[in-house]
């Protein structure tokens, strides 16, 4: 940052007070910073077309973005954290257009695998479906290059999902700027399978494209509650590199008289030292989240979520980039609410660990 945008941030600070209801000003948090001017920069990326039961998630970085105006910016973890500074980034037109034309097609060839049928016999929905694969590999590239811009000048960057299929780009971005690093991934899924319903690229099948890249150097998964065998081979044959820790193990270790701080320190000390956060939001008990796409009872609540994520930071791990995804608004603000607030949370966590 230099001298003269200083300056101006330094102004905007002195003529801020946090302490006001929010301006409804089109930014985040409606903090006053401009992008120049914020520490942390958020990619929101609108798109869900390969979500597999409810939709909604492609509304979610619109449904923060209007919902994190209702955020108090007093932060415990970091006092005056408004001060470094968030801006989001405008919502695509063209990836929301892109989702609007494809999420029916999608839907189409699910009804039709569903009904016992098999692509081959209708090459129509065969051909949509290359298109959807092809379309979507243009969004990871896309998302590479607005992350590798944004890590390339200096910016702490979080990525607004959509599904959960949306930060393959982010992450390749950050294997070109580190030689390792770990990925902590709260979900309730795995999502390690190789394909979902004809889908390489599905949301899911993140993990499992994340793994491919030699620069991981281990999945950390907590609060995995629902999986299929092919998912238990994966971890099983993984030799360490992917750790599992399921909803009934943490359930169980407290039950039987364990502390959650001994777990959770448990966890981070099968970490690295650099950090990715994936944060999809049913990994949090579907009362926090009733609305998105696939609920799965059991799970933490917000607080024991945060708790983990503080203990990251606490020992000292740098958190190199997130992403927060599978946010569907519904029909009234409530997800929105929980999500603005665990944003504001990451983004906070993540400028600690930098400190």
């Amino acid at each position: 940052m230099d001298e003269a945008t200083q300056a101006g941030k330094q102004a905007r600070i002195a003529t801020f007070n946090p302490n006001e209801p929010a301006a409804n000003n089109g930014k985040l948090f409606g903090l006053p910073f401009n992008f120049e001017e914020s520490e942390v920069v958020i990619l929101p990326v609108p798109w869900e077309v390969t979500v597999s039961y409810r939709p909604g998630t492609a509304n979610g970085p619109q449904a923060i973005m209007d919902a994190s105006t209702q955020v108090d910016l007093y932060d415990p973890d970091l006092p005056d954290a408004w001060k470094h500074g968030i801006f989001m980034l405008d919502i695509s037109r063209e990836w929301i257009h892109a989702n609007n034309r494809l999420r029916p097609r999608t839907t189409e060839i699910l009804r039709y695998l569903e009904s016992g049928h098999n692509l081959d016999d209708k090459p129509q929905l065969r051909w949509t479906q290359e298109d959807i694969n092809k379309t979507h590999r243009q969004l990871e590239q896309w998302v590479f290059e607005q992350c590798l811009t944004l890590v390339q000048r200096g910016k702490l960057v979080g990525l607004l999902g959509g599904d959960h299929s949306t930060p393959l780009g982010y992450i390749k971005a950050l294997s070109t700027q580190y030689d390792s690093f770990g990925i902590l991934q709260i979900d309730a899924h795995a999502d390690l399978r190789e394909a979902y319903e004809g889908f390489d690229q599905s949301h899911a099948s993140i993990s499992y494209n994340f793994m491919k890249l030699e620069q991981i150097e281990r999945l950390v998964i907590v609060g995995l509650r629902d999986f299929c065998d092919e998912e238990l081979l994966y971890i099983d044959q993984s030799k360490g590199r992917v750790k599992a820790f399921t909803d009934r193990y943490m359930s169980d270790s407290l039950s039987e008289g364990r502390t959650y701080q001994e777990l959770c320190r448990e966890i981070v000390d099968t970490l690295p030292q650099k950090v990715y956060i994936t944060f999809d939001i049913d990994g949090l008990d579907p009362k926090l989240c009733p609305n998105t796409g696939t609920p799965v009872p059991g799970g933490p609540d917000l607080a024991r979520a945060v708790y983990l994520l503080r203990e990251v930071v606490a020992s000292g791990r740098q958190i190199i980039g997130f992403d927060l995804v599978e946010v569907a608004p519904g029909d009234d603000e409530w997800d929105a609410s929980v999500g603005a607030r665990l944003l504001y949370k990451l983004c906070n966590l993540m400028v600690k660990s930098q400190r």
